[in-house]
């Protein structure tokens, strides 16, 4: 098969041109520490409420040991629950999010956490937050008439060895 030089040149060329972008995306993911929220596992979303049935039967925010948290969000129609977490800076914690009604979004503002919320479905994402201050979550999935009032808050507290960064 014969193949025009011309072409030959930008066949290379975008052959080049993908290898770069995906060292750059795998670079930029090992430095950075950059993950994709993940698909932790399956509940039953009619039964996620049940007292002792889930964690998300009452929804909080747990210390495994100093400094790592695990924080068990619920996502429903038109909350999320808890609606405020507290931690102190430094704190590395894994979110466990799941909805029970409708597709909901998670989005921590002021940092790159953006999560899908499906009924049933239950995603895990690890961070630490290291910087004191006020984070707000919002929906970002439109969920009904009350969307707009899907609102929570992570606050990260100083602790003796960090200062507030502006």
């Amino acid at each position: 098969m014969h193949v025009d030089k011309y072409e030959q040149v930008w066949i290379r060329i975008s052959i080049f041109v993908l290898v770069v972008f995906t060292l750059a995306v795998l670079t930029a993911t090992v430095s950075a520490g950059i993950q994709v929220p993940g698909v932790e596992g399956r509940v039953d979303p009619n039964l996620i409420t049940t007292p002792g049935a889930s964690p998300w039967a009452a929804p909080s925010v747990r210390e495994l040991a100093p400094g790592k948290y695990e924080a068990y969000v619920l996502a429903q129609i038109w909350r999320f629950d808890p609606g405020e977490i507290r931690i102190p800076a430094g704190s590395e914690i894994t979110f466990y999010v799941t909805s029970k009604d409708v597709q909901h979004g998670l989005k921590i503002m002021d940092t790159n956490i953006n999560m899908m919320i499906l009924p049933g479905q239950v995603s895990k994402l690890k961070t630490t937050f290291n910087n004191p201050g006020t984070y707000d979550v919002v929906c970002h999935e439109y969920c009904g008439i009350g969307h707009h009032t899907m609102y929570g808050q992570i606050i990260v507290e100083a602790t003796a060895d960090t200062t507030t960064t502006e």
